[in-house]
């Protein structure tokens, strides 16, 4: 099972990079980054850097982890131009890039730059042509393409990626129409959820899998949750009876091992701790080799 880290996407570039060292440094196998242009917040001052100009600079920093979008809205750019962006970071980073991708859901930076936001279904319905493209301009010399949002004219995408395939990661958990776009098209599939949650949304996508002719062992599964751990019994209390919207582990470490144990007895391959729960710095890196040491086993 693998562990990755999810940096704050509103920390200064040197406070990611940190991160992102120590990581690499203490076990970690990978790091993903949300890509938004702001907090969706009534207040969008806070600074907010750019995810792939980021990731492309973490790249060329810390040489060993897996780095990827968790995840890149489709409406923010052509799936075109984004795979060209994946690919040429896959050269960045020798081959360990993932490409995570969602319809898009955030609608005040739609608003605010003038994107268009669409219905649910008709971003699903782009997210399926997205799919399309990227697989065809990652795989294909020429590709084209004639859908109701995207088209393709003999195009190219050179050089392709390293990585063959670069990995196709599908974010969401919706069950009729993102699970089977999963299905057909993913690489890789990840949800917020608990243990019991992810049974239950990958025996779905599973019965998708079946109905695309394809096997569920194609695709890896990874799971997020906010993560508060620690020895102090008052603490703990404290969050348990808290009003927690996401999913999330309160625990102390060996309590915190137990459900990650749940998580990888439902099938899952890969665990990310959003740090946004883990304290300032300090505290934070500490809380991270707390996790990977005595949770991870590293």
């Amino acid at each position: 099972m693998r562990f990755s880290i999810w940096p704050t996407p509103s920390l200064p570039y040197n406070d990611v990079l940190e991160i992102c060292q120590h990581a690499q440094n203490t076990g970690w196998d990978g790091m993903w980054y949300a890509d938004h242009f702001m907090p969706n917040a009534q207040d969008t001052s806070t600074p907010w850097p750019e995810a792939w100009i980021t990731l492309a600079a973490i790249a060329t920093q810390v040489p060993r982890l897996r780095i990827g979008t968790l995840v890149s809205g489709n409406t923010y750019r052509h799936p075109a131009v984004l795979a060209k962006m994946a690919a040429t970071l896959d050269h960045i980073s020798a081959g360990r890039v993932v490409l995570g991708l969602g319809s898009g859901w955030q609608e005040n930076e739609h608003k605010q730059y003038g994107l268009e936001f669409y219905s649910v279904a008709q971003r699903l319905d782009r997210l399926d042509e997205a799919c399309q493209v990227i697989k065809s301009l990652f795989n294909q010399s020429k590709s084209n393409f004639s859908g109701k949002h995207y088209q393709l004219h003999d195009a190219s995408l050179e050089p392709k990626p390293v990585q063959s395939p670069l990995p196709l990661m599908i974010g969401g958990g919706g069950e009729k129409v993102t699970l089977k776009i999963t299905a057909k098209y993913a690489d890789e599939w990840n949800v917020w959820g608990d243990p019991a949650t992810l049974r239950h949304k990958m025996e779905i996508l599973d019965q998708h899998c079946a109905d695309q002719n394809r096997s569920p062992k194609d695709i890896q599964r990874s799971a997020v949750a906010l993560l508060f751990m620690s020895e102090d019994g008052a603490y703990l209390e404290k969050m348990r009876n808290a009003d927690i919207e996401r999913p999330h582990i309160v625990g102390t470490p060996a309590e915190v091992k137990e459900v990650i144990s749940q998580y990888q007895e439902a099938g899952i391959d890969e665990f990310i701790v959003p740090d946004f729960t883990l304290g300032g710095m300090p505290q934070k890196l500490a809380t991270m080799d707390q996790f990977i040491q005595q949770v991870a086993g590293r």
